[in-house]
C-alpha cells in the first residue's frame, strides 16, 4: 500500500561491471499502485501524483496486470527528446490547465522494477526475477507504458551512456543482480554526464542558517549580448560560505538597479528573459531575493547537462575561479551539444508524426 519510498542510487564515476544496466530517465520518479479500477502514482517524497496525469491513469488501467506495483518514471518528450520543463507544467493546480494539457503534453510511463504482482510482494526477491516478472507483465505493452531498455552488457550500457544523451536522458544506472529491493537506501549507482562551463558570477543568495552564501548565481551571455541568468553552484562547505562573503563584498552592489538582471522582481519580465526569481510552483513562497553582484568575475563549474540549451538542468558544480577569464567570453557557444538521438529507438517506438 501506498506510500513507498523508492529504491535510490548513489552517484560513482564510471560504469562498474557485472550489473543489470539501464538508462537514467530524466523525469518523476513514480511508484505506479493498481487494484482492480484503483491506480496511485506515488511520487519520491510519497505525495500523490495522480491527479495531475489522467490520461496516463486511463492508459495505465488499460495496459497494466490488474494487482501490481510498478517502479518507473513519468516523461513528457517533445521534438524526439525528452523534456522536463514540458514535464514540470503538469503539475498545476487547475484541473481545467491539467486537463488542457493532458491533451497537448501526453506523458508516458517507463517502467524498470516490479515491487509486487496479484498477492506476492517482491520485495526481497533479487533484481534479476524482479525483472524478469516485469518483463513477463509487460510483454508487448503498448505507448504511452513502457518497459525500460536493460542489459548485462556493460559495452552495450557505454554504447547508450553516449548515444542516448541526445535523446534528453541522463546517463547510466547500474544495479546488483542480485540486490533487493529496499527502500529509501542507495543500493544502486548513478553514472552521469559531466562537463564544463565558464560563467559569470552575477549574485548570490544568502544559506538559510545565516548570513552566508547559500549559492552563487550564474550567468552566461546570449547571441544578442543580454546576460541571462542560466542556474546556480551551492554545494560549499560552511566556512568556505563565509568566506565567500568576504571575497565577494568589493563586487557587492547597494541595489539591483543597474543590474543586467534588475527587472528580476517583473513577473512579465521571465517571459523574455532568463532572470534569477522566477515565480515556480515548486518554490511556492520560498524567498528568492538574492545579493546583486557586479558581473566581473568568472568561475568554472561542472554541470551534467543543459535543459533546451539555455540552463542547467540540475545545480553545478564550482570547481575555480577563472581569473585568465573575462565575463565577455562567457557564452553560449562554449557549450557542447549532443548530438541528437530520436527517443523513439531508446524505446523502440515508431517515432511519433
Amino acid at each position: 500500500m501506498p506510500p513507498v519510498k523508492p529504491m535510490l542510487a548513489k552517484l560513482v564515476a564510471s560504469i562498474p561491471p557485472g550489473m543489470h544496466y539501464e538508462a537514467k530517465w530524466d523525469g518523476f520518479r513514480t511508484i505506479v499502485f493498481r487494484d482492480g479500477p484503483e491506480i496511485e502514482l506515488g511520487s519520491r517524497t510519497g505525495k500523490p501524483l495522480t491527479r495531475y496525469f489522467p490520461e496516463l491513469v486511463e492508459a495505465l488501467a488499460e495496459r497494466l496486470p490488474e494487482r501490481c506495483v510498478m517502479d518507473g518514471e513519468i516523461v513528457v518528450a517533445l521534438g524526439g527528446r525528452l523534456d522536463f520543463d514540458a514535464l514540470s507544467e503538469r503539475i498545476h493546480p487547475a484541473a481545467s490547465r491539467v486537463r488542457m494539457l493532458a491533451e497537448r503534453t501526453p506523458a508516458s510511463f517507463v517502467a524498470f522494477d516490479l515491487l509486487a504482482l496479484g498477492d506476492a510482494a517482491l520485495l526481497t526477491e533479487p533484481l534479476t526475477e524482479r525483472h524478469d516478472r516485469l518483463a513477463a507483465a509487460l510483454a508487448g505493452v503498448t505507448p504511452p507504458v513502457h518497459l525500460a531498455p536493460a542489459t548485462t552488457d556493460a559495452a552495450l550500457a557505454a554504447e547508450w551512456f553516449d548515444r542516448y544523451e541526445g535523446a534528453g536522458l541522463d546517463g547510466i544506472v547500474a544495479k546488483p543482480l542480485t540486490s533487493q529491493y529496499r527502500q529509501n537506501e542507495r543500493v544502486m549507482f548513478k553514472i552521469k554526464h559531466e562537463r564544463t562551463a565558464d560563467c559569470v558570477v552575477a549574485g548570490y543568495r544568502y544559506h538559510k542558517s545565516g548570513p552566508v552564501v547559500g549559492s552563487l548565481l550564474l550567468g552566461l551571455y546570449d547571441s544578442q549580448g543580454a546576460l541571462q541568468h542560466v542556474g546556480v553552484s551551492a554545494a560549499f562547505p560552511m566556512k568556505r560560505r563565509a568566506a565567500l562573503i568576504e571575497e565577494l563584498e568589493p563586487l557587492r552592489m547597494t541595489s539591483a538597479e543597474d543590474h543586467p538582471w534588475a527587472s528580476w522582481t517583473d513577473e512579465t519580465a521571465h517571459e523574455t528573459a532568463r532572470l534569477p526569481g522566477a515565480p515556480s510552483r515548486w518554490s511556492g513562497r520560498k524567498d528568492l531575493s538574492w545579493v546583486p553582484l557586479r558581473p566581473e568575475r568568472v568561475c568554472e563549474v561542472a554541470y551534467d547537462h543543459m535543459e533546451n540549451g539555455v540552463r542547467f538542468r540540475h545545480t553545478a558544480h564550482f570547481r575555480r575561479w577563472r581569473p585568465d577569464r573575462t565575463p565577455a567570453s562567457c557564452t553560449y557557444t562554449q557549450l557542447e551539444e549532443p548530438v541528437r538521438y530520436d527517443l523513439a529507438q531508446v524505446l523502440g517506438t515508431p517515432p511519433s508524426a
